[in-house]
């Protein structure tokens, strides 16, 4: 599967943004879904993920109750909504897909990749 992100920008301290991250082919809805973030000189850390049906989605403990990850399996598409953001929260944000049976926070679990967007937080 191929994976394209969008929806990254410039928002300001309390602001939102939508990530959008578009799959081809016809087995999306077999991936668990993952949101996953990189800040200049820091690993790549866990952001989100969801279930093959858009059940039981979860959060990183930095992000809980601002960020909301869903999915469109109709149009093969995964959002990161993204409320009341923080200057901490800039960085490339990275959709990915997961063919194994459980969550799993650990970038390496990850078969396939997007590209990356840019999302910085002015304060």
């Amino acid at each position: 599967v191929q994976l394209q992100a969008s929806g990254g920008g410039l928002a300001q301290t309390g602001g939102s943004l939508r990530l959008s991250c578009a799959a081809s082919g016809r087995t999306f809805s077999s991936y668990i879904m993952g949101w996953f973030r990189q800040a200049p000189g820091k690993e790549r850390e866990f952001v989100a993920a969801i279930g093959r049906s858009g059940s039981s989605p979860y959060y990183a403990d930095s992000v809980k109750g601002r960020f909301t990850i869903f999915r469109d399996n109709a149009e093969n598409t995964v959002y990161l909504q993204m409320n009341s953001l923080k200057p901490e929260d800039t960085a490339v944000y990275y959709c990915a897909a997961d063919a194994s049976r459980s969550y799993s926070r650990y970038p390496k679990t990850y078969d396939y990749w997007g590209q990356g967007t840019q999302v910085t937080v002015s304060s």
